[in-house]
Formats: C-alpha cells, structure tokens, sequence
C-alpha cells in the first residue's frame, strides 16, 4: 500500500502586533536609558520616544483594520530603525528629539501617500514628466541660491526653513526612471531618462555633493541592469560611464584630497583623521556588547548624530548590535528582490529594487567611510541618522519597495467583493 502524502506544514503569518510589542517595549526601556543618561533627567527624550511609540501603534492599528494590510515587515524594520536613531539622538542632544520624531512623522505620511500614488501606475505614468520637470527645478534652484556646508552647496534655505533638495529629488529619480521604463520598449523613453539622469548627476556634481552623485550613479546602474541587454542597455552603459568620467573629472582635487587621509587616518589623528580614528577606537572599546548608552566617548566627537552615528551606536550598544542594525538593511534589500519577482509590472520591480539600492548603498557609504574602508563623503545612515530631509526621503523610498509588494493592495480587491482579506 501506497505510504500517505503528507501535506506541507502551513506556515501561520507573522504576528505583527506580537513584533509591535516587543518593539515597543525595547524603545520604551532604551528611552528611559537614554533619557536618565545625563546629569538631569531628560524629558523631551524619552517623551519624543513615546510620541513614536504611540505613532507606531496607530498605524498599525488603521492598516490593519481599515485597509486589511497583513505586510507590515518593512514599516517595522524603519520603525526599528527610526527608533535606534531617536534613541541615540536623545542621549545625545535631547533639544533635537522631538524635531527627529516630526520628520519620521512627517516620513511617514509621504511614505503612505506614496504607496497609495503607486497603486495606480497609469496615472503615475501620466505625471512623470511633471515629477522630472520639477525634480530638475528643485535642482536649478539649489544651485542658485544654495549655501556651501563642508564644501558642498547642498543646502537650501527658504522662509527660514532649511532642507537639502537632493534628497527630494532621490524619490523623483526612482519615481521617474520605473514610470519611464516601464514602457522601455520605445527609443523615446529611455534617451529622455538618459538625459534626465545626466541633468541631475551634472547638478550634483555642480554643487559638490560627491556622496549623493555617487548613490545617484549607482542607482542608476542598477537600473540600467534590470533592463534587456539590446541596444537599449548600451545606451544606458554608455551614458554612466560619461557620468562617472564626469564625477572623476570635476572633483579630481576633492577626491585628491579626501585620499590623501583615505587609508592613512592614523597618520593624522589629531587633524583630519580625528574623526575616523575617534570612531575606530570606540568600536573597538565598545565590544560586542557595549559600554553602555551614554558612556561612550564618540558622542563628543564631530558630528555624533548624524555622520559618526554609527559610531556612537557601536560602541554604547556593542558590535552585534551594529552588526543587526548593518542585517536590517539588507532584510530591507531581500524583502526588495522577492518582491520585484512577482511584482505585477516592471514598474513596481524597477522601483523596488533601485529604491533598496539607493538604501542599502548609503548605508554602506556612511559605515565605510567613518570606519576608512571607502573615502567619507559625508552621506547619513537612512531612519538612523539626524536630518530632515533625508528622513522623509528614505521613507518615501521605502514606499517604493512597499508598493511592489502584491499583498499591500489587497484592500482594493476586499473592496470590490465586500469580504475581509484572507
């Protein structure tokens, strides 16, 4: 007699809110840490780190039962994120936390903005051009009337507002090139991407924003792999090479420069080195577990909260911790590439994996250049890292990868047929 099949063990869907209270309860007591680190307890800290919680609770609970979304596993990595980063900041500078938690606020309404954009391709087909023309726009006015920060004019002031429009333009790049190459069967399409991408390459290489040029070249060698290897794609090869000619051309001084202490910080580490040699040393004495928050000596050094962040991170939250902050982008980048399989269309693939490149790739950018295994150009770790701008940028680029993935728009079918998703 013939032995029995035995079915295939179903696998039981992750227990979101199970993975929202642990979370949650390692913010909470971080917080806390964070906020009685000082000589004085700290209130905007740990407040601001409640403000997050209950933010993240919220959404959950509205996409949940609203929308019937079960994928929550990539607004939870940045939730991870965002609170490491809220967490150090307020050790650090507890004035800043509550501006921190506005942007990821502020990140997180772009961010569901955009999927719910996304969830119509034919539409963001039709604005494209719209999105290219007032990227390049933004990109004019930088250099007009941009101030220069550490030698880059990235830097835009306006009604007293501060914000850097490259980080804007980072999602119009993504948004762009997949609602372009989508149809990238027409020659028309993919010489207007070509020229859009070397306008806004060029600009950045006006304006002396090395770090975002290069996350720009890489992205867009990404791209241009992920398209068929005719004609097309040679164009596409063509156009970066001239791109990193032109990178290596205009900054031939500044590159000089930044290797001259490139592979050398010991040598100067009282002067340029400083930096990088601070931050070497407090990983090191940090260990795989920590001194502890607010114990570490990196936080007194140049820029804790935003360029050597990571930094601050190893060494009061040890090296396995860092090492799962690092493993958290690339779940990031996994989630990007599983997604982009089954995606359903060439759009949402396109976005979703530029969109985890332009991540993943200013990540590696800012640990390897403050730990001198890449020249430092100066780029913030993305949810982690102070900054405004380049939180609602990474939020929004996240947005890409969420919009690929096929459960996210199941609440459109539930609303067709009047049932629950399964």
């Amino acid at each position: 007699m013939a032995s029995k099949i035995k079915k295939a063990p179903r696998i039981k869907p992750v227990n979101n809110f199970l993975l929202l209270f642990v979370l949650s309860g390692f913010q909470i007591v971080t917080g806390f840490i964070a906020a009685s680190c000082g000589e004085e307890f700290e209130f905007k800290a740990i407040l601001a780190l409640l403000c997050l919680v209950a933010t993240e609770w919220v959404y959950l609970i509205v996409f949940y039962t609203i929308f019937h979304r079960r994928n929550f596993e990539l607004e939870l990595i940045a939730f991870f994120l965002s609170g490491v980063g809220l967490v150090t900041i307020g050790s650090v500078q507890p004035e800043s936390a509550f501006k921190q938690y506005f942007m990821v606020l502020v990140g997180l309404i772009a961010f569901i903005f955009l999927v719910f954009l996304m969830g119509h391709v034919d539409f963001c087909m039709k604005i494209r051009w719209i999105v290219a023309g007032a990227s390049v726009l933004l990109l004019l006015v930088n250099i007009v009337i941009a101030r220069a920060t550490n030698g880059a004019r990235n830097w835009v002031t306006i009604g007293g507002v501060t914000f850097q429009p490259s980080e804007f333009v980072k999602v119009a790049f993504i948004f762009v090139g997949a609602a372009t190459l989508e149809k990238i069967q027409t020659s028309k399409n993919i010489l207007a991407y070509i020229i859009y991408s070397l306008i806004c390459v060029g600009s950045l290489i006006i304006i002396k924003d090395f770090g975002t040029a290069l996350i720009f070249f890489m992205t867009f060698l990404v791209i241009a792999f992920m398209n068929s290897g005719d004609i097309k794609t040679v164009g596409l090869a063509v156009a970066s090479a001239i791109m990193g000619g032109a990178i290596v051309l205009k900054y031939k001084s500044y590159v000089m420069r930044r290797f001259a202490v490139y592979r050398h910080v010991w040598d100067f580490p009282y002067d340029q080195g400083m930096q990088q040699t601070r931050v070497l040393v407090g990983i090191a004495s940090g260990g795989l577990f920590g001194v502890g928050i607010g114990n570490g000596y990196v936080r007194y050094v140049y820029a804790p909260i935003s360029d050597s962040i990571f930094g601050v991170i190893c060494e009061e939250w040890g090296f396995i911790f860092g090492i799962m902050l690092v493993l958290s982008f690339v779940c990031i980048a996994v989630s990007a590439l599983v997604n982009s399989i089954a995606a359903r269309s060439s759009a949402y693939a396109i976005a979703a994996v530029a969109g985890a490149t332009m991540l993943l790739f200013q990540c590696a950018l800012n640990i390897f250049g403050i730990t001198d295994i890449l020249p430092l150009t100066g780029v913030t770790i993305p949810f982690v890292s102070l900054g405004g701008s380049s939180m609602m940028s990474c939020w929004a680029v996240l947005a890409f990868i969420k919009a690929s993935d096929v459960r996210t728009y199941n609440y459109l079918s539930v609303r067709k047929k009047g049932g629950a998703a399964k």
